[in-house]
């Protein structure tokens, strides 16, 4: 979990569930994504399934997406399940498709590594 005074600039790579409330400006590539209301992502989204409510600024590849009310997407989204809720804005192309995943892989940019730990 990112906490809303939480700011990352690089990209986050993590094979588990991430609950994002801060601001990235990077790539993030996880399982589950739950993005808060307040939250920002600068750059691509990469999950297994992933819940917006805040913005993104930035392509979006998953296999289902549900996009709140609150959400603001600009960008490109490949998906194979959709949900739009009523008032959320998505200002790029749709893309129904088989979903690739490359989590960990956005080249050589800085990338954060989130370790889950018992």
């Amino acid at each position: 979990m990112l906490a809303a005074d939480v700011t990352v600039k690089g990209n986050i790579a993590a094979e588990v569930d991430l609950h994002l409330d801060g601001r990235v400006e990077g790539d993030v590539a996880c399982a589950t994504l739950v993005q808060g209301p307040g939250s920002v992502i600068k750059g691509a989204v990469i999950a297994q399934t992933a819940r917006l409510s805040g913005t993104v600024e930035g392509s979006i590849a998953v296999k289902e997406l549900v996009v709140l009310a609150s959400a603001r997407i600009s960008g490109d989204v490949s998906y194979e399940t959709l949900t739009i809720e009523q008032g959320g804005q998505v200002d790029g192309r749709l893309s129904h498709g088989t979903h690739t995943t490359a989590i960990g892989h956005f080249g050589d940019g800085p990338k954060v590594e989130l370790i889950a730990s018992n």
